[in-house]
């Protein structure tokens, strides 16, 4: 019985050897089966990870919105067959704010073993870095785009970061950037502190963390197209939280 295993990737064009182990280098030349969300930015990948396996030897199976659950399930036949097989993520981690989760979940249906790797991962990276309470966070994905539903989103996010202490958590597709900033700025609390985080792991990597009263004065319009992450803060645990 082969095994699935999930394969981080880097959050942008960079060489794969700056932030993946050895470990998974090693296992992407060995892998010949990949459960992929795009076929072109995942052969630029596998060429720049393993340059010395020829393209025509993988053989890789599109995942996305339109792939049929019971074409997943059939993707586990190499397992059952005794090869493993590798998940793909466009950017970071598989099954984090990515595709792979249903697919480690029919895995798991059919008891073949689930290896998760280690790598990039933009959420986790962001909330390292915002200075935000990293013992109860929330991620939300995005934000409605219908205004009202925004706004009433974001007042509740920031009543539970205030009365729970939890960080909230979002993302945003890169050209909307601007519009959900000054959606922050608009509905939440002066005193509320924002980080945005952008580009984490790449040569351009930004974070910065202020309040909403701060951020109002700020020149932030370098953060449009950036792929970014936005964090509220719920405000840190007290020490005793903490398990050393």
């Amino acid at each position: 019985m082969g095994g699935l295993y999930l394969i981080p990737t880097p959050l942008g064009d960079q060489d794969p050897s700056e932030v993946l182990t050895p470990q998974v280098l090693v296992l992407v030349q060995r892998l010949r089966h990949l459960v992929v969300e795009n076929e072109k930015s995942a052969r630029k990948f596998l060429k720049a990870a393993a340059p010395e396996v020829p393209q025509s030897e993988w053989v890789l199976y599109p995942m996305n919105k339109y792939t049929d659950p019971e074409a997943l399930k059939g993707y586990l036949d190499v397992c059952t067959d005794g090869e493993d097989l590798g998940v793909l993520s466009e950017a970071g981690c598989p099954g984090i704010a990515d595709p792979g989760a249903d697919l480690v979940g029919y895995a798991h249906q059919k008891q073949i073993s689930v290896h998760p790797l280690i790598g990039p991962s933009s959420i986790l990276l962001a909330l390292m870095g915002s200075g935000f309470n990293g013992q109860s966070f929330a991620f939300h994905g995005y934000l409605p785009i219908d205004k009202l539903e925004r706004k009433s989103a974001l007042k509740l996010a920031e009543k539970t970061a205030q009365t729970e202490g939890q960080t909230q958590v979002w993302i945003e597709t890169p050209y909307r950037n601007l519009s959900l900033f000054q959606d922050l700025c608009q509905h939440l609390h002066e005193n509320t502190l924002l980080c945005i985080a952008c580009d984490l792991s790449l040569p351009t990597q930004w974070i910065e963390t202020k309040s909403i009263g701060l951020w109002k004065k700020a020149e932030v319009s370098f953060i449009q197209k950036r792929p970014a992450i936005f964090l509220v803060s719920g405000g840190q645990p007290k020490r005793k939280d903490f398990s050393f």
